[in-house]
C-alpha cells in the first residue's frame, strides 16, 4: 500500500518545524516537566525523530514508579495488612468458592483478571499464604518453612479459604469497590477484615526508597490484646513464629525501626558427645542452618566430627563433637558463629490513606482493633436497615390483606396503574404514622406483586408474630449500636474460642545472654614465639610453643623496658621491637606473652621495675581489662632506661613472695630482704607503684608462691537464663574457691553437680533448686514410692559429688514415685492431711529429725502412713541448730605463716657470706 504524497509532505514539514523549535526555545528548566507526547506507533523512517528531555523523565516517570511499586506492590495496607496481590488473590478465592478445593493453576489464572503481572508472582504469593496455615486450606504439596523445598507446580496442588478466612475477610456489603486495571470486573480497595490480619501473618517488602518488615505474632495473645485495649487496659505483644526457637524481645521497641529481636534455635544436649537442634530460628532452613555450621566448623570456629540430618515433620539435626570437645562450649560457639542465632531488625510501614507510615505494632493492633469496631457498627447499621424494610413491608402486607384493599371496587375498576396505586396510598393514610419511613411508588409496585395464593394463605397472628420478632431484633441491634466495644469484645473473645487453639504459641521468650565469641571459640591454633628473630604467630612450629588459641583471639605482649600492648594473632607477625626500642635503635627483649582475655579483672600482673636508668625501684600489681589493639603503653613511669627486673601474671590474683638481693656496699648491715605482693592493692596499669628500694639491686628471685588475695570467686545464677555469671544477674550463690561446685536439683529427683564455669548449660524448665554444694548438708525428702503401693515416705539424706552434669537420683529407680516436698532444714516438720474415707482423722504432724536418721540417698526412707493423703505441708520449725562461738576481739589470732614446703627460694645452707663470696666472684673450695 503507498503512501500519500500529502501525508509524506506534512510529516517532513511537522518535523522540521520541531527542529526549529528546539534549536531556538530556550528551555526553562526551573518550570515542571511534561510527560513526552512521543508516539511508539508513529510512521517507520529515519526522519521520525523526536527529543525527550531525561529532566523530565527521571522527575516524573521514576517518580509515578516508585510511588506504584510503594502503594501497589511492596507495602501491606494497615486495614486489612495486604498486599494487592494478596487481596487479589483472596477475592478470586471467594468469587470461586463453592466449598470444594480449587487448582492453584485455576486460581493464578482467575487472578489474573485483577492482577497485570503474570501467573509467576500470583503462584509465589499464593504457595506463601498457604504455608503459613491460616487463609488457605491447602491440598498437595505446597512446600515446607522447614527444608526450604519449593510447592510442586500448580496443576498439581489444590486449595480453598478456611473457615478463619471465610468469617473474618469477606462483607460485599462493607466492601470498598473500585474498577479493576482493564476495567472489565471490580475488585477490592481493602477487604472488611475483623482481625489484626497484618500482625498475625507479617509482612516483608523492598520497595523504592524503603522497605517494611512485620513480624507475625500469636493469634491468641492478638486477641487477648485487642480485648485489653477496647478495655482500656495495658498490652504486649511479642512475635511468634512458625518454625519455632527461642526469642529475646527485650530490644523489640515494639516493632517501631531502630528495635531488634534475637532469634536462636532451640538446641538440647542428648549427650556429651552429641547436641540436637529441635527447633529453627525464624527465616532460616535446615539446609542454610547445616551450611552454616559447616563453614564455621571449616573455619575452626567448632571442633565437629559430623552433622546428620533428620528432619521429617519436626527438625531433628544431630551435631556429633569431636573427642574431648566440651558440650557447653559448643553450644555457645552454635549461637556465636552460626545461623543458630540471628538478629532481625524489624521495621513495621504500613500503607494508610495512600501514605506510607511508620508506626509501632501496638499502634497497628489499636487501628485494627477500631477498625474491627467500625466494621461491626456497619454491619448492625445494615442489618437494621434490611429489618427495617422488612418490618415495613411485612406492615404495608398486613395491612393490604387485613383491610382487603385488594377487594375494594375501586381498585378493581381502577383504569391503569396509576390510579390503582393511587387508591392503595389513600387507603394506607391512617396507618402511615406508624410506619418507619414514608410510603413510596416501590412500595405499592411490591404490594401489587403480591400473589392470591399468598393471600388466600396469609395468617394475621403470624404476621404480627415476625412484625414482633423484627421489632425485638431491631431493639438488639441499637443495644448493641449503643454499646460497641461490648459487641467487638465479644467479636474478638468468639474468634479466640474458635481458632486460637489451631495456633499455640510455638516460639519460647527469653532472655539471651551475650555471648563473647572469644570466650567460646575453639582453640584450634597453637601460639608459637621466636624471641632471638622477634616474630610471633601460628605457622612458627619449630619455635617455642606458647599456648592454644584461635584466629580471633587478642595477644598481650609485655617488653623488659616496660612496654606492653595487645595485638591480633596472625599466621606470622613482628614484635621484636617497640616505639622507645626503635628511637634508642635496639631490640626489644619480650618478657611475658599470652593470650589476653578482655574485661579480666582476675588475672593480675606482680611487677618490679626500676625507674630511669639510676632511679629508684618500686613494685606494683595491677590488672589490664580493656585497651586499644596495637597501640604501646607503659607500666613504668616512661623514664629513659626504665627497665623491668621481675614480672609474673597470675591468673586468679596470687602474691608471691619475691627475695631481694641488693649489691656489695659496706655500709649494709643486711644486703637482701623479702617482700610480699600481698601487702600491695592492686591498682590501675598507670599507677606508678610503691617504692622498693632506692639501693642498687643485684637480683630479685621468688622465694615463696602465694594464695590469691582476691578472694573467693562470687557467683550468681540468673534464672531467666539458666546461667551463672559473675554480674551480680539473679540469685547470689556465694563465693566459690577452687574445687567448689554448684548443686542442681531438678523436680524429678534428679541432681547433679557441676563446677562455677559461666558457660555450663541447664535445664530450661524444671529446676528446683541450684545452689553451692555442700556435703554435709542434710537434706529431707518426702515422697509417694511406688515400689511400696504409692505409700507416703520420708527420707533423710545427703546428697554427693557426681560427674560433671551426670544425673543421679533420690526418690530411686522407678520413675513412677511422685516428689512431694524437698527441705533443707536441720529440723524440718511436715503435716499430713488425710483423704476421704480418713478425712475423718486429726492431720498427723512430723518431726522429721526425730522421725528418720539421716542415711544414703539410695535408701527407701521411712513409710509415714498407709492411709490416703490429701496434701503435705512443711511447717516452720521450732528447733534450730545452735550457733557456733565466735573468736571475741581480744583473742590474739596467730598471724598466717609461709609454709616452706612452698619455698622456692635460695637453699637454707646458703649464708650471707655465700651470697657476699657469689657477688664478687671468691670460689669456695669446701
Amino acid at each position: 500500500m503507498s503512501k500519500d504524497p500529502k501525508d509524506t509532505e506534512f510529516q517532513t514539514e511537522d518535523l522540521t518545524a520541531q527542529r526549529e523549535l528546539h534549536e531556538t526555545e530556550d528551555v526553562d528548566t526551573d518550570a515542571p516537566a511534561e510527560h513526552s507526547g512521543y508516539d511508539p506507533n508513529a510512521a517507520d523512517g529515519e526522519e521520525n525523530i523526536s527529543v525527550h528531555p531525561l529532566k523530565g523523565m527521571y522527575q516524573n516517570w521514576f517518580l509515578d514508579y516508585a510511588s506504584y511499586v510503594i502503594l501497589e506492590r511492596a507495602v501491606p495496607h494497615l486495614y486489612d495488612g495486604l498486599k494487592p496481590v494478596q487481596r487479589r488473590i483472596l477475592h478470586t478465592m471467594k468469587r470461586m468458592d463453592d466449598g470444594r478445593y480449587n487448582k492453584v493453576a485455576n486460581i493464578a489464572g482467575e487472578t489474573m483478571k485483577f492482577h497485570p503481572h503474570g501467573d509467576a508472582s500470583i503462584v509465589d504469593a499464593l504457595t506463601q499464604m498457604g504455608r503459613q496455615n491460616l487463609l488457605i486450606d491447602c491440598q498437595g504439596s505446597w512446600g515446607n518453612i522447614l527444608t526450604g523445598d519449593e510447592a510442586a507446580a500448580p496443576r498439581y496442588i489444590e486449595g480453598r479459604l478456611t473457615k478463619f478466612a471465610l468469617d473474618v475477610l469477606f462483607n460485599p456489603k462493607t466492601t470498598e469497590w473500585k474498577l479493576s486495571y482493564d476495567g472489565r470486573n471490580k475488585e477490592p480497595v481493602a477487604l472488611p477484615v475483623k482481625f489484626p490480619l497484618l500482625l498475625a501473618q507479617g509482612a516483608e517488602g523492598i520497595a523504592v526508597g524503603l522497605s517494611a518488615k512485620i513480624l507475625p505474632h500469636n493469634f491468641g495473645e492478638l486477641c487477648d490484646a485487642a480485648i485489653a485495649y477496647l478495655r482500656g487496659e495495658e498490652f504486649k505483644i511479642y512475635p511468634d513464629f512458625q518454625t519455632g526457637g527461642l526469642i529475646d524481645v527485650s530490644r523489640y521497641n515494639d516493632g517501631l525501626r531502630g528495635g531488634s529481636v534475637k532469634v536462636r534455635a532451640r538446641i538440647e544436649k542428648r549427650d556429651s558427645k552429641t547436641i540436637a537442634i529441635t527447633e529453627l530460628p525464624f527465616g532460616k532452613t535446615v539446609d542454610s542452618l547445616c551450611e552454616s555450621i559447616k563453614k564455621a566448623a571449616d573455619k575452626g570456629r567448632i571442633k565437629i566430627r559430623q552433622i546428620q540430618d533428620f528432619t521429617a515433620e519436626q527438625v531433628e539435626i544431630l551435631v556429633h563433637l569431636a573427642p574431648g570437645v566440651s558440650s557447653d562450649k559448643t553450644l555457645d560457639a552454635l549461637y556465636a558463629f552460626t545461623d543458630c542465632e540471628v538478629s532481625i531488625s524489624p521495621n513495621c510501614c504500613i500503607i494508610d490513606d495512600a501514605t506510607p507510615r511508620f508506626v509501632t505494632v501496638s499502634e497497628v493492633l489499636k487501628a485494627n482493633a477500631e477498625n474491627t469496631k467500625e466494621l461491626l457498627r456497619r454491619e448492625l447499621e445494615i442489618r437494621r436497615g434490611e429489618l427495617l424494610e422488612s418490618m415495613m413491608f411485612a406492615s404495608l402486607e398486613r395491612i393490604f390483606i387485613d383491610e382487603r384493599i385488594y377487594k375494594d371496587k375501586a381498585y378493581e375498576n381502577a383504569a391503569d396503574l396509576d390510579i390503582a396505586l393511587k387508591h392503595i396510598d389513600t387507603r394506607l393514610e391512617p396507618f402511615k404514622k406508624d410506619f418507619v419511613r414514608a410510603v413510596t411508588r416501590d412500595d405499592l409496585l411490591r404490594l401489587l406483586e403480591i400473589k392470591m395464593a399468598r393471600i388466600l394463605k396469609f395468617n394475621k397472628a403470624k404476621a404480627d408474630e415476625l412484625i414482633a420478632r423484627i421489632k425485638a431484633e431491631i431493639a438488639e441491634i441499637d443495644h448493641d449500636l449503643a454499646h460497641l466495644t461490648d459487641v467487638a469484645i465479644r467479636w474478638f473473645t468468639l474468634i479466640k474460642d474458635r481458632y486460637a487453639a489451631e495456633h499455640p504459641r510455638l516460639t519460647e521468650i527469653r532472655s539471651f545472654d551475650t555471648i563473647e565469641a572469644a570466650k567460646v571459640v575453639e582453640a584450634n591454633e597453637k601460639l608459637y614465639i621466636n624471641r632471638a628473630d622477634g616474630f610471633m604467630g601460628t605457622s612458627l612450629k619449630k619455635d617455642e610453643f606458647v599456648e592454644n588459641c584461635s584466629n580471633i583471639d587478642n595477644v598481650i605482649i609485655f617488653y623488659r623496658d616496660g612496654t606492653y600492648k595487645v595485638t591480633r594473632v596472625s599466621d606470622k607477625v613482628y614484635i621484636g621491637e617497640t616505639e622507645r626500642s626503635k628511637a634508642e635503635k635496639r631490640k626489644a627483649e619480650i618478657i611475658h606473652i599470652a593470650v589476653f582475655k578482655k574485661n579480666d579483672q582476675r588475672t593480675i600482673y606482680n611487677a618490679v621495675y626500676r625507674d630511669g636508668k639510676d632511679g629508684a625501684y618500686y613494685v606494683k600489681r595491677f590488672n589490664v581489662t580493656s585497651i586499644t589493639q596495637d597501640r604501646e603503653y607503659d607500666l613504668t613511669t616512661g623514664a629513659p632506661g626504665s627497665k623491668v627486673h621481675y614480672f609474673t601474671a597470675n591468673p586468679n590474683g596470687e602474691a608471691e613472695v619475691i627475695k631481694v638481693t641488693l649489691k656489695p656496699n659496706p655500709k649494709l648491715r643486711r644486703i637482701f630482704f623479702d617482700k610480699s605482693f600481698a601487702e600491695l592493692a592492686v591498682k590501675g596499669r598507670g599507677s606508678k607503684g610503691n617504692l622498693l628500694t632506692r639501693l642498687d639491686v643485684h637480683r630479685i628471685t621468688l622465694k615463696a608462691h602465694g594464695a590469691s588475695t582476691l578472694g573467693g570467686r562470687k557467683v550468681w545464677f540468673d534464672h531467666d537464663v539458666q546461667r551463672l555469671n559473675f554480674d551480680e544477674r539473679g540469685a547470689f550463690l556465694g563465693e566459690f574457691h577452687s574445687g567448689d561446685m554448684v548443686l542442681v536439683v531438678l523436680e524429678n529427683g534428679d541432681f547433679y553437680t557441676t563446677n562455677f564455669d559461666p558457660n555450663n548449660h541447664y535445664e530450661a524448665s524444671g529446676i528446683l533448686r541450684v545452689e553451692k554444694f555442700s556435703e554435709e548438708k542434710v537434706w529431707t525428702a518426702v515422697l509417694y514410692d511406688a515400689d511400696n503401693d504409692n505409700n507416703l515416705y520420708v527420707k533423710r539424706f545427703t546428697l554427693e559429688r557426681t560427674a560433671q552434669t551426670r544425673h543421679l537420683n533420690f526418690m530411686g529407680e522407678n520413675p513412677d514415685c511422685r516428689f512431694v516436698a524437698l527441705s533443707d532444714q536441720a529440723f524440718p516438720r511436715f503435716r499430713v492431711t488425710y483423704a476421704a474415707p480418713d478425712d475423718f482423722r486429726e492431720p498427723l504432724e512430723i518431726d522429721a529429725e526425730e522421725f528418720i536418721g539421716v542415711k544414703s540417698f539410695k535408701a527407701k526412707g521411712k513409710r509415714v502412713t498407709t492411709l490416703n493423703v490429701a496434701k503435705v505441708e512443711e511447717l516452720e520449725p521450732t528447733r534450730f541448730p545452735e550457733i557456733e562461738e565466735q573468736v571475741s576481739d581480744d583473742e590474739t589470732i596467730e598471724p598466717e605463716t609461709i609454709d616452706p614446703d612452698k619455698s622456692i627460694a635460695t637453699p637454707p645452707s646458703q649464708t650471707e657470706n655465700d651470697i657476699m663470696d657469689e657477688l664478687t666472684g671468691q670460689l669456695k673450695l669446701f
